[in-house]
């Protein structure tokens, strides 16, 4: 039987004109963050499976690539259950192991760390989209900073990133872990229900206010709090999705959300807005939850009206540091979804600016090799000039071959004969 020659349902080959623009996207991203003062780091892209399933990572626990224990190690016959037979998981994101990583280095790094990460992740999804279950992220992270000096800076790199690749109009809808506790106990929710709401609320994009309420009841809670939790977001939404809606909810759960979270909000909203590059708006949203049990504080979002989806997203998570160490640490990130971004750029017939030239030779077949190295050293001397140049035989089908050539940018082509 012949091997198949398809990737693994989920996972794609990248052809040579979607693998220039992913070039092109990540050094954009390089540089802009190493411009905001971000040093690149390195994880593997394995992990001991016990720090991937510490009921951190959310709904992503349930999606990890596990790796069977080898050699001696693994013992089938003996094995009770899971655990017995496995060790290390694929990365499902990449802030699991950058706290891994922070925890095992910290007297090597500085104080504030600010990291760059950019590397595959993976998750057996359902693929879709847009959504691979191999896929890159492209992350940076600011540890040891307590104050909102992180978000401001992770939103205003992020944003003048997005920019720069040549996006508009785009949104950064944030809220508050601690907002979303405190609109569910206003409401009458016992803590001990608080993730199973947060989990019908998370798809109010999809099913709306009406859904929400219905699934709230289909759980078993009293018309009375969902009716009171589902007029917080009305009201919301009459003060506006801006300052006034952040003012609306702090005022409404006085007693219930701590003073600081209102004040700190702002300070991140008008800090960003007033030294933001990018053409984006910076969108109050209470409904945002972000799947991530780890979050702890401010929560972010990247949301594209090209793609009707969330392009990226963070937040802040001060308790994961102290799992490892047992010390916590002021942790903040910010994570692009550089496959839709790339994703994007594909389909509005994005060309790359600024490249080299690019000149193609064409030399026929049999062609005199006392020649051939004439060729070869001018091809030498046009790339010690700058530019890009392809030396290839040319083909019975010279047309086709020209055609390819110049779709993917190889607008100078050169032919060499025999004669």
């Amino acid at each position: 039987m012949a091997l198949s020659k398809k990737p693994v349902n989920g996972m794609k080959d990248i052809l040579p004109e979607e693998m220039q623009i992913r070039d092109y996207v990540q050094q954009v991203i390089k540089e802009t963050y190493r411009n905001f003062g971000f040093t690149q780091i390195e994880t593997p892209c394995m992990e001991n499976i016990a720090n991937l399933s510490s009921k951190q990572g959310g709904e992503n626990e349930k999606l990890i690539f596990k790796v069977m224990k080898r050699g001696e190690k693994l013992k089938i016959a003996e094995a009770k259950d899971e655990t017995d037979l496995v060790d290390f998981g694929m990365r499902y994101d990449l802030t699991v192991p950058l706290v891994r990583y922070y925890s095992n280095n910290a007297n090597d790094l500085p104080s504030p760390f600010k990291a760059l990460q950019m590397g595959n992740v993976w998750r057996a999804d359902r693929p879709q989209r847009g959504r691979y279950r191999q896929f890159m992220q492209c992350d940076i992270d600011i540890i040891g900073e307590p104050s909102n000096l992180a978000e401001i800076e992770l939103i205003l790199a992020t944003t003048t990133t997005i920019g720069k690749l040549g996006f508009k109009n785009f949104e950064i809808r944030i809220n508050e872990r601690r907002i979303l506790k405190a609109m569910a106990a206003y409401s009458g929710f016992a803590e001990e229900d608080y993730d199973t709401v947060f989990i019908i609320l998370d798809k109010m994009d999809k099913i709306g206010l009406d859904g929400v309420a219905e699934e709230l009841a289909k759980e078993g809670y009293a018309k009375e709090s969902i009716d009171k939790y589902l007029g917080l977001f009305k009201g919301v939404e009459e003060a506006g999705n801006g300052i006034d809606g952040i003012c609306y909810i702090a005022k409404t759960l006085e007693g219930f959300l701590e003073e600081d979270v209102e004040k700190n909000l702002l300070e991140i909203i008008n800090s960003v807005n007033a030294a933001k590059q990018a053409d984006f708006k910076l969108v109050f949203d209470p409904t945002l939850v972000r799947g991530m049990s780890y979050y702890t504080g401010t929560i972010f979002e990247i949301a594209m009206p090209e793609l009707g989806a969330a392009c990226g997203g963070g937040g802040r998570y001060d308790k994961m540091v102290g799992k490892f160490t047992g010390q916590d640490v002021p942790s903040c990130g910010f994570s692009i979804g550089f496959e839709r971004i790339v994703l994007l750029l594909m389909e509005s017939g994005f060309t790359v600016p600024m490249q080299r030239p690019k000149v193609a030779y064409l030399i026929e077949k049999g062609y005199p090799a006392d020649k051939l190295v004439d060729v070869i050293a001018k091809a030498q001397e046009e790339r010690q000039a700058g530019k890009q140049v392809l030396v290839v035989r040319m083909n019975k089908n010279k047309k086709f071959q020209k055609e390819k050539l110049a779709a993917e940018g190889y607008k100078d082509i050169v032919e060499f004969f025999n004669n």
